[in-house]
This record gives structure tokens, sequence and C-alpha cells, in this order.
């Protein structure tokens, strides 16, 4: 059936069977797998140990050549948080890559998902000890020179980074060793929001030289309520996996005020900041041991998978409407693209009509993977049949966008929340 037609009729008639009435079939097996070995051999750098953004090429060993050279990187070419150039989201990915893999595993139980998961949080490491500054998470790190980064990192990079290592401590997959490793990165974390994230400058963590950031993306109180969990849910994590008492002090004093704030996200609010409020506010309900505020988490998680649950629908339109041969649209060597924005004195090399493409591949995946963190997703027969033909749909070796690791990561919330099996 023609996609276009079939997106049509799901949205208007919703199946009445159960979504996971029958198990995977082998086309969407084929086609997940394809997705993974898609990520790694395309998007994972192994010199950096951290996945890019996208793809300017489909030509083997060519694929990520528009990525900065460590001398720009050096002088924060093409702004100080590596906008458009390829390397902006290395932490969103190996976060979100990071938390998939235990779900994988703890659908299948594979234990060579251990090497993989183990050269994520190296890469994850890396970005938050290469440059020397304690608690400060680079988006990503050069693969050229192994050590270079941008100065500006942002909450989303930070948020990502949290709740993919406290997924990964959680899974049997982490051993000892690691988990006290994560324990320590997640103190520094927690230490560099006391020392920076104060009233004087504006509940702002700095860059990695100390000054502000301009653009407000890495202030972590009197914030959006899709933002306003971040902070207590860092220092809970932090609290969880050292057991040290002011990281709990400080979870406690700010999660009542910061589940109060977060109880009416925008309609408006884009998939990967709903995404990222779903992740702050799953650590933080976990944790709770407060029976009226992990109530009021739920609830509030439940009400964000409702916004997810309709931007799915819309994100699946707009793809059927763009068709295949456009969404297999190739990201431009952003040195050379026409228009480039000054956002806050940064300049921003514009992608043009690729940015599109780029979006709506990842809130494919994104939105579904938010209405699956809730405790126990129910009446999902609609979001799964979408994200079925999505995956079943999509040419992965004909796919530019990072978007892919969303797919990845929302088959397998899938397949633990038994909703594909």
């Amino acid at each position: 059936m023609n996609f276009k037609i079939w997106i049509t009729a799901i949205l208007l008639i919703a199946a009445p069977l159960s979504a996971g009435a029958e198990g995977p079939s082998p086309s969407i097996q084929t086609q997940i797998q394809q997705a993974w070995d898609v990520a790694w051999s395309r998007f994972y750098h192994p010199d950096s140990q951290t996945f890019m953004d996208y793809l300017s090429s489909y030509e083997a060993g060519k694929e990520l050549a528009h990525l900065p050279s460590a001398e720009e990187v050096g002088r924060q070419y093409p702004n100080p948080c590596g906008y458009g150039s390829g390397m902006e989201d290395g932490m969103i990915l190996g976060g979100a890559m990071l938390s998939a893999i235990c779900d994988q595993y703890a659908v299948t139980g594979d234990e060579s998902l251990r090497e993989q998961a183990n050269q994520v949080f190296s890469g994850m490491h890396r970005s938050a000890t290469v440059h020397g500054v304690p608690g400060f998470i680079a988006r990503n790190v050069c693969p050229e020179d192994k050590t270079s980064v941008y100065i500006n990192s942002s909450r989303d990079q930070v948020t990502h980074f949290v709740h993919g290592l406290w997924k990964f401590h959680h899974s049997p997959l982490a051993d000892d060793a690691t988990k006290q490793q994560i324990g320590s990165l997640l103190a520094d974390v927690a230490n560099r929001m006391i020392d920076f994230a104060t009233p004087e400058n504006n509940y702002d963590f700095c860059r990695a030289d100390g000054t502000r950031c301009p653009l407000g993306i890495c202030r972590m109180w009197n914030v959006q309520a899709h933002e306003a969990a971040r902070l207590p849910m860092i220092y809970a994590a932090a609290w969880d996996t050292t057991g040290q008492e002011r990281y709990r002090k400080l979870w406690r004093q700010y999660i009542t005020p910061a589940v109060e704030q977060s109880a009416t996200p925008s309609k408006n609010s884009p998939a990967y900041a709903l995404l990222q409020m779903q992740a702050s506010l799953e650590l933080l309900r976990v944790l709770e041991t407060d029976e009226s505020l992990q109530i009021q988490i739920s609830k509030i998680m439940d009400h964000v998978a409702s916004l997810a649950s309709n931007q799915q629908k819309h994100t699946m339109t707009a793809i059927a409407n763009k068709g295949p041969q456009e969404m297999q649209m190739l990201g431009p060597d952003w040195r050379h693209v026409e228009k480039w924005l000054n956002q806050t004195g940064y300049p921003n090399p514009q992608w043009g009509p690729y940015r599109q493409v780029w979006h709506l591949t990842r809130e494919a995946g994104e939105t579904a993977v938010i209405q699956w963190m809730v405790e126990a997703p129910e009446n999902q027969t609609e979001s799964v049949e979408l994200i079925r033909q999505l995956i079943t749909q999509t040419d992965y070796q004909h796919c530019s966008s990072c978007g892919v690791v969303f797919h990845i990561a929302a088959y397998w919330k899938a397949r633990r929340n038994n909703l594909l099996n």
C-alpha cells in the first residue's frame, strides 16, 4: 500500500487489535537491524567513540567528511556550540543510544551488547573528561585529534548524558567498576551545578571557559515547564549513584517546586524538548519516595505522552507528504551553505530544506519514545502501528539524519513494554 495512503488510513481509523498480539514481523526485524548497522557504521566515529548528527555523503568513507577539523574546533568555528557542524548533539545521541541498548538487553539478554554499551560509555566519558573541566559535558569530541571540543554545551546535552548514564548504572550491562565511574561523572556534573548554577549566574552552569552562555541554553532554574525538572534530576541521579547526602538534600530542595512548574508544558514544545522533559521526569518518578509526588509526576508524564501522540501523527503525515526521495536528502557541507544566521553573536550555518528532513526523521522516533516512557503505556495501538510502518518503510541505507538512533530507541522501548511482542 502507498505510504501516504496508509498513514491517512491509520490516522482516521486505529486498528482494533492489540499492538502486542503478534510478534515483530521478519520485515521489521530486518529493518531495525539495518538501522542498527547504519547507526554504527556511518554515524558512530570510532576515533571519538561518539555519534555524529548527519551524513553529507552515502559513499563509504565520506559520510562524515563535513566534520570540523581540529583546527576549526580549536578556534571555535563555526561557533562555540558547534551548531550546524555535525558535532552538535553527541551527548544527546550517546544518552539516547545507551538507554536504547539497556532496553534491548532487557528484552534479548544478548551479551554482545556489553561491547556496544561500553563503547558508547567510553565516548560519553571522553566528552566529560578530555577537556579537563570537571562536570562540563562537551557536546562531542573532534575525531581528528580526539581532544578538541566546543566550549558551549547546553542543558539538553546534560539531560541525555545524565539520563543515559543513570539507565546504564541500573542495567546488568554495567559492571561495578563502570558503576563507580558513572557515580564519579554524575557527582562532577552535580558539583558544577552547585558551583555555577547559582542566583548570581542566573542559574547558568556556564561555558567550559567559565563565562556565561549568551543563548540561555545553560540555565537550569527559572526556566520553562519542560526544563524545570532538569536540575533536581541531576542531584537525584548523583545521590542515587553515590549515596552522598549533599545531593539528596539538593534534590529534595528543588523537587516539589520543579514538579509544580512542570505541570503545564506548552503543546507547541518541540519533540526533542518533550523527550528531555520525559527523561528527567522518569528518573525522578523512579527515585521518588513520596507517594503523592510520585503520582503527580506520573500524571504529568501521561500528559506529556498525550502531547507527543498528537505530534507523532503530524510528523508522520509530514513525512508521507514529502515522499521517500525527499526524505533521502543528504546534509550539506556547512562551510558552503548560502545562509548564515547571527545567533546572539554566534554565526550559525543554515541547512536550508535539509533541516526539516533531518528534524522529521528524528521526531518520528522521539514522539514514540515519549509515549512509551510512562509507567504503564495503554491504548498504544495507533502509535505502535505508526512506528511499525515508519521502520518498515524507511530506507536506512539512504537515511542521513541521526534520527535513526531514535527509531532504534522507539523499537526497543516498544519491545520492552510488550507492545511489539
